[in-house]
């Protein structure tokens, strides 16, 4: 089962999209907890944005990241997304989604990066280290194991 069924993803500019047309066929999704107002957020932010626009400009691997924030708005949300963030999707600002996937993937600090399948189940709790030892090439990995 798709543990993004049935919910609404946004794009920096507001719009709102149903995940399972968002995410089309990506077989893992980068879940990547933040805020603009953590400051190593905001240096982790644009690397990973840089690793994600390389890896979709070289070889389009079946991964997907998808922004669950912990800002103090939609605003500073939409500000941040718009600021540093790739061309991903992230959870609408005060759904409940967002403290769903916190308590299950146990994420009590951030930046985290926890890379899944599509059905939940976790490829790696380490999303980040593998962004900033391999760079794109971690997507390529995260493909793979999914």
């Amino acid at each position: 089962m798709d543990i993004f069924n049935g919910k609404t993803l946004v794009l920096k500019d507001g719009s709102e999209h149903a995940a399972d047309k968002a995410l089309g066929d990506a077989k893992a999704v980068a879940l990547y907890f933040s805020a603009h107002w953590c400051p190593p957020c905001r240096m982790f932010t644009p690397v990973l944005a840089e690793a994600y626009k390389e890896m979709k400009e070289e070889c389009a691997a079946p991964v997907e990241v998808v922004f669950i924030s912990s800002d103090r708005s939609n605003t500073d949300m939409l500000k941040y997304m718009e600021e540093s963030h790739g061309a991903w999707y992230a959870v609408k600002y005060g759904d409940t989604f967002q403290q769903e996937l916190k308590t299950k993937y146990g994420v009590s600090s951030i930046p985290t990066l926890i890379v899944i399948k599509r059905d939940g189940t976790v490829i790696t709790a380490n999303g980040r280290n593998d962004i900033q030892a391999e760079g794109p090439r971690a997507f390529v990995k995260w493909a793979g194991a999914a």
